[in-house]
């Protein structure tokens, strides 16, 4: 969980611009309707050599000011050419407007990096506004697994993100503690305990007696059922070691079990850098009366009704038995069908369960945002419509799906983890590689995008290693920051004293380039938390890096864009400048991934 540094007032450089853009649009085309200049945008141009900067101003313009894009772009260079950031504008293509900057105003980049420290980058653009992220909520009927492991991150790097850009963040695990699932469950865990307590019944022998058969397997319940024996001993079998009746032993089986493998996801979880605000209960909320009361405040709506549904994809009249059910009228609020919330017998279907769930959430959310797994994708459309419903439209719900990673090791897929019996566990993944190498890597790319995870690469000491770049970067950072203390004193190299220095000899392309990076990352944070996407901030991390050693290599060649002159305090102090407001900048994004920083390369 990122910590939250004392606010400060850090200057967006594009923000700035874009509010100098907005105003020379105003002059150049009076009486534009505010929200087309609310759509005007300044961003970093695709291609470097067309400046610092790119807007839209002109085109946004030219339908509501009647006029070709060019000749509002013509007159907003006029007017952008005579502010004093400016360097040079341009018109481009069909109506951008392409802006230089002057150096000093890159220069003065470090200065305030160097200034706002763990601040740098942070927002009000989400102005307080109340965010629930649920993300993992892994049913507790097993170790966390490798599935489970990019929604974990993602949704956390995504709660770090969304607070950095302002947001008031709730980070959420829902516990699926009822259901079949859970019964299964707790039948396997009382299978274990009948064998730890000496009983000889295989699983072919005890799965008749189980309701839908032994469904987990795995090692991972033989702990639990010795823990249960040492409090419990023989108590909940017969005297003879057989299974007794399920009223003796199903509750507090099942108790203990759940107990037990919540601590073990929760300490996955930690190994991950990862805790959360809330553990809601599944169990909690049907016993509450939530999906009740939120079926009733549906019904008084009257948006229920007794009808049929169509049958299922893939499903034919003949083989489909159509049945009256109570359903939702969720085609009133987008969806592309009406949904059950009550079987033909009465009881709820698992989608209304769900939605008293997200009702009790929606009380203190403005937004809610849900991180599952590709398999979900149907369930957005439903829930979105209940809770608009719900809420007369006034919290909306987001989903972010993670697509599954596939682990591959000297080219092969990963063998299964014996403990877990079908599956790569996350505590397998955290003891190959730690915990920095599992998160930067499965924010490398989108959350919808495939994965392979390849052991081999991401421990890998080279630049085709993402992880190891970006953390090269910043050792080699802190190591020239290490020998300047030795050349100039401790007290000469702080982030505070590099702040005051004269940075006016930074003017080599190479050195304002990285000043243009760093100027974009409060952009980018902004960006990023807009469009539901912490991966953007791992690609800056990668940007930034390169940058960087582009900088250290172009040392080798050019002796006066080395960081240290022995000879030359002030050049070097302002160079020291621009290193150390590197490695904050660093920090800063990798905070919000959650990986730690390293000091030095071993």
């Amino acid at each position: 969980m990122v910590a939250a540094p004392t606010a400060h007032t850090t200057d967006c450089l594009f923000a700035r611009a874009r509010d100098q853009v907005c105003e020379a649009l105003r002059s150049v085309v009076p009486g534009l309707p505010e929200e087309v200049v609310q759509r005007v945008e300044v961003t970093p141009p695709r291609d470097p050599s067309h400046g610092h900067m790119a807007t839209n101003a002109a085109l946004l313009a030219a339908k509501p000011a009647k006029r070709k894009p060019a000749e509002i772009a013509a007159e907003l260079v006029q007017k952008l050419a005579d502010l004093p950031d400016i360097d040079h504008a341009e018109a481009a293509g069909p109506g951008f407007v392409n802006m230089t900057l002057k150096p000093y105003v890159l220069q003065g980049v470090a200065k305030a990096v160097l200034e706002a420290g763990e601040a740098f980058g942070r927002s009000s653009i989400g102005q307080g506004t109340r965010v629930n992220v649920e993300y993992v909520s892994a049913n507790p009927t097993g170790p966390m697994h490798v599935g489970h492991c990019r929604g974990a991150v993602v949704g956390d790097a995504l709660a770090n993100l969304m607070q950095a850009a302002g947001y008031k963040v709730t980070r959420e695990y829902y516990i699926n503690d009822a259901g079949t699932q859970v019964v299964a469950l707790t039948w396997a865990t009382y299978w274990r305990y009948l064998q730890v307590i000496g009983t000889d019944i295989d699983a072919d022998t005890f799965s008749p007696l189980t309701p839908n058969g032994l469904q987990y397997q795995g090692d991972y319940l033989i702990p639990v059922a010795k823990s249960i024996a040492e409090k419990h001993g023989r108590a909940l079998a017969n005297d003879d070691g057989s299974p007794a009746d399920p009223s003796v032993w199903f509750d507090i089986i099942r108790a203990e079990t759940l107990v037990q493998m919540m601590a073990a996801i929760r300490e996955d979880l930690e190994g991950l850098g990862i805790s959360h605000e809330v553990f809601a209960s599944e169990a909690e909320t049907l016993a509450s009366g939530r999906v009740d009361a939120a079926i009733a405040k549906l019904e008084s709506k009257g948006l229920l009704y007794e009808g049929v549904l169509e049958p299922p994809k893939g499903k034919t009249p003949e083989d489909w038995e159509p049945r009256p059910q109570t359903l939702f009228r969720s085609t009133d609020f987008g969806d592309d069908q009406d949904r059950a919330l009550r079987k033909s017998d009465g009881t709820n279907t698992y989608f209304a369960n769900d939605i008293g769930y997200h009702a009790q959430k929606a009380e203190n959310s403005d937004v809610l945002i849900d991180v599952l797994g590709a398999d979900h994708g149907g369930y957005v459309s439903r829930m979105r419509a209940a809770i608009s419903a719900l809420t007369d439209g006034e919290t909306g719900f987001e989903v972010v799906m993670c697509q599954i990673v596939r682990v591959v090791k000297n080219g092969e897929p990963v063998r299964m983890s014996k403990r877990a019996g079908t599956f790569v566990t996350l505590r397998d993944l955290l003891d190959e590689v730690g915990r920095d190498a599992v998160r930067f890597t499965m924010l490398t790319r989108k959350a919808d995008a495939q994965m392979e995870f390849d052991l081999d690469a991401v421990v890998a000491q080279t630049r085709d290693n993402p992880v190891f770049y970006v953390q090269y970067a910043h050792a080699r950072c802190r190591s020239v920051l290490r020998s300047a203390e030795a050349m100039f004193g401790a007290a000469s190299v702080t982030p505070a004293a590099l702040a005051t220095v004269d940075l006016s000899g930074l003017t080599s392309d190479v050195e304002l380039a990285v000043l243009h990076r760093i100027a974009s990352f409060p952009r980018s944070v902004e960006a990023a938390a807009a469009a539901r996407e912490p991966h953007r901030i791992a690609t800056y991390c990668i940007d930034l890096a390169s940058d960087f050693h582009t900088l250290w290599n172009r040392g080798r060649e050019d002796t006066t864009l080395r960081f240290l002159h022995e000879n030359d305090r002030e050049t070097s102090l302002a160079k020291l400048a621009l290193v150390s407001a590197i490695a904050s900048t660093l920090r800063c994004a990798l905070t919000i991934l959650g990986v730690v920083p390293v000091e030095e390369m071993r």
